[in-house]
Parts: structure tokens; C-alpha cells; sequence
């Protein structure tokens, strides 16, 4: 049987990255730089404890991305304090760079959050978070990586910047 090639399977978002999932060679040379709390939070869906991480009280102007593979999901303006004692966000960069989960574990019904290339374990989404978009993506630091503003994003999958140039 041929398989598809790379080009023929590509999905892009409206930002313009590539959301094709990474090879089983890719996820395991990124799943083995994660340490153990990162490991078990990103791809065991476990969570953190709440106000211990390092994004939590973060106030830099820049982006968090996927820890995994360096998708961007939330720009540093859609950030905001909830209280919860983990980093909150109400928008994401781009809606296609998160994938929504029904999430029943620990006799509750939420939305899990996972990033839409890798499907890595992100946090999950509430309903109350402030205007405009009334939500509130409740995060994991050790699921994110941070861009400061002006530095180059990271190209974990050699996949090139959302306009097909190399990144920076």
C-alpha cells in the first residue's frame, strides 16, 4: 500500500502552521527531552500542583507554545490572573491548535484541552473566565514552553515558519 505523502496529509491553520501530526520518530526524539513531571502531565494527562508553576504569575510579552512540539496556542495579551493558581488564558492564537476532549475522570465532566499536532495534555477549558470569550483555559506550565515578543518561535518538526520560510 503507498502511503500519503507529507505534502498530500498537510493540515494548516488559519494562523498558517502545519497541524499534521509528527512522525512516530518525531514524538519519540521530543518525548524524550521531557523530564518526569512533564512526562507525566503531558502525555499521562496528570496535572500539576496548583501554584507551583513557573508560567502561573509570568508576565512577559511574548507566546506560550506546546512543551512538546512547539505549536504556538496563546499569546501573552489573552492572559490573565484567575486565582486559580495556574496559568489562565481567555484565547487562544488560533482555535485549530487546540483539540477539545470530553474529559469524565475523577467523577466530573469537563473539556480537556490537548494540542492539536501532538496531542499533547495542555489543562482543560471552564466557562468562566472574562469578556470577550467568557472562557478560561486553565493550564499546565510544564505543558507549555514560552517566545518572548520578538525572539523566533521553535521549529521542533523542521516544518518552516506558517508562510513556508525557515524560521528565523
Amino acid at each position: 500500500m503507498d502511503h500519503p505523502t507529507p505534502a498530500a496529509t498537510e493540515r494548516r491553520s488559519k494562523a498558517g502552521f502545519d497541524l499534521t501530526p509528527p512522525t512516530r520518530e518525531q514524538f519519540e526524539r521530543l518525548a524524550a527531552d521531557l523530564n518526569d513531571e512533564e512526562r507525566h502531565v503531558i502525555l499521562d494527562h496528570g496535572t500539576e500542583r496548583p501554584f507551583c508553576g513557573v508560567f502561573n504569575s509570568a508576565k512577559a510579552k511574548g507566546t506560550y507554545g506546546c512543551r512538546l512540539c512547539g505549536l504556538p496556542l496563546f499569546k501573552s495579551g489573552a492572559k490573565f490572573e484567575s486565582g486559580t493558581g495556574w496559568p489562565s488564558f481567555f484565547d487562544p492564537l488560533d482555535r485549530s491548535h487546540i483539540a477539545f476532549v470530553r474529559d469524565t475522570s475523577h467523577g466530573m465532566i469537563r473539556t480537556e484541552i490537548r494540542c492539536a499536532r501532538c496531542d499533547g495534555h495542555l489543562g482543560h477549558v471552564f466557562n468562566d473566565g472574562p469578556p470577550p470569550t467568557g472562557e478560561r483555559y486553565c493550564m499546565n506550565s510544564v505543558s507549555m514552553r514560552f517566545v518572548a515578543e520578538g525572539e523566533p518561535l521553535p521549529d521542533l518538526l523542521d516544518r518552516g515558519s506558517p508562510e513556508g520560510r525557515p524560521l528565523p
